[in-house]
């Protein structure tokens, strides 16, 4: 009776540290940014970048599904490559921007698909307007960052999205109304 006693203690002991709590992982600013392209008149791809973000993971290693992520950066953190074509960006043609304006994305919902993929869906706030949108992300690496000497994450995600959903729809259907989105991110385990 006392080995059995032992055994179920120990069998709780190791049961309950298999099992790891959800961590908060803390966005990496400058290994993180947002590619997006559009199809400008038929004649070339328009490209633009957004970085400086801010955000939050809450990643669950044993049950992904139940992540959450949560994140923001500044509209004027878009960088297009050319000032004249920022400066429209911003104008009241498209954004109205203000100094202050944010875009952001909170989870609402993760549907596992593979090993280390999975469907993010979110709710997206650009321009004043709240989307739900799915992002098709991957998991590309979990584990110890070998410089930072920490727990690291990085992901990849891609979505499309429709201007004319966020009132940004000038020029459509000479400059496409999908635009194609990559984004690359890292993340450190909170301290």
């Amino acid at each position: 009776m006392k080995t059995t006693i032992i055994a179920a203690a120990l069998l709780a002991v190791t049961v309950g540290s298999a099992f790891a709590a959800p961590e908060t992982y803390t966005l990496d600013s400058s290994h993180s940014q947002i590619v997006f392209s559009y199809n400008h008149l038929g004649f070339s791809t328009g490209y633009g970048m957004f970085s400086g973000f801010a955000g939050d993971i809450v990643y669950d290693a044993d049950a992904p599904a139940n992540s959450t992520v949560s994140v923001s950066m500044p509209l004027k953190s878009m960088l297009t490559g050319w000032q004249e074509r920022f400066d429209h960006f911003m104008s009241a043609d498209f954004f109205a921007a203000t100094d202050d304006e944010t875009i952001t994305f909170i989870s609402t919902g993760i549907e596992v698909t593979g090993e280390n993929t999975a469907i993010i869906t979110g709710d997206l706030t650009l321009n004043d307007v709240t989307k739900s949108v799915a992002l098709d992300a991957k998991l590309n690496q979990a584990g110890n960052h070998p410089m930072a000497n920490q727990p690291w994450l990085g992901f990849d995600a891609t979505t499309t999205l429709l201007r004319t959903d966020y009132n940004l729809g000038l020029f459509e259907p000479f400059v496409s109304n999908e635009v194609d989105v990559k984004i690359s991110i890292e993340a450190m385990k909170a301290q």
